[in-house]
């Protein structure tokens, strides 16, 4: 039985503020997380993805006094990422409201931490998000990216998701940097040989690239779960009530 579909905005902060780039630079202002939120729970949104996508690049923790207030004002579950690196943030961030954590680059460098997030928190609290650039020398074709996408790691993207999932987690949110941003569509072959070496239950997020409704149709059909945008949402070129009903009417179960 293949789960709901999830919409999920994905707020990406620099400084406090809501922005979006396009393959990981290109950055413009897109708002207030705060109202951003507000607006998206109104809007119909499932679920909410913030990350802050500097802070392991400057070597900080997470915006906590973001997520508290971002914690008030929602409806609906979210997520919180960008320098979670040690049970202790993850503790920090998930105490401030945040509903789930999702790490990226810290758990790469120390894949235990999964297992001990997984223990502490419960596998549905923790996302394990994946950086991705096609590379033609992976056995997969794709390596993983960490720092914010910024270093290459010389490790295969599908390995390494294959890895997490053995881990316990209970999501796993792909990136592919190719596509990011530019609204051609979400990389199906990534999401396809995800979803291949995840278990069942796990969520696979479709990240990355979307530009049309049909995009996310072929998300789901490509075995994503959760189908995460950015910019489509946050400058109106998609609305949400309207891209539910695109997908119940293309015989998709919509959340």
């Amino acid at each position: 039985m293949a789960k709901p579909l999830v919409i999920m905005p994905c707020l990406d902060m620099i400084a406090g503020r809501v922005v979006k780039g396009v393959r990981f630079v290109d950055i413009k202002d897109a708002g207030d997380p705060v109202e951003c939120c507000k607006a998206y729970c109104a809007a119909g949104a499932d679920e909410l993805a913030m990350l802050d996508i500097t802070a392991t690049l400057e070597s900080r923790k997470t915006l906590v006094e973001v997520t508290r207030k971002v914690a008030d004002v929602v409806t609906v579950p979210f997520t919180m990422g960008g320098g979670i690196s040690s049970v202790q943030s993850a503790e920090e961030v998930l105490n401030a409201g945040a509903d789930k954590v999702s790490t990226s680059s810290a758990v790469f460098r120390q894949p235990k931490l999964v297992a001990e997030m997984v223990k502490e928190f419960g596998p549905k609290t923790v996302t394990v998000a994946i950086d991705v650039l096609q590379n033609p020398a992976m056995p997969s074709g794709y390596e993983v990216y960490i720092d914010g996408g910024h270093t290459a790691t010389g490790r295969d993207a599908v390995e390494w998701a294959k890895e997490v999932d053995g881990y316990g987690v209970g999501c796993i949110l792909p990136t592919s940097k190719s596509t990011d941003g530019v609204r051609t569509g979400y990389d199906l072959p990534l999401i396809e040989k995800i979803r291949a070496v995840a278990r069942d239950e796990v969520d696979v997020v479709a990240s990355g690239g979307a530009g049309t409704m049909e995009h996310f149709a072929e998300a789901a059909e490509a075995g994503a779960n959760v189908l995460l945008a950015a910019s489509v949402f946050h400058f109106h070129v998609i609305d949400i009530p309207a891209l539910k009903e695109f997908l119940k009417g293309h015989g998709f179960e919509v959340r």
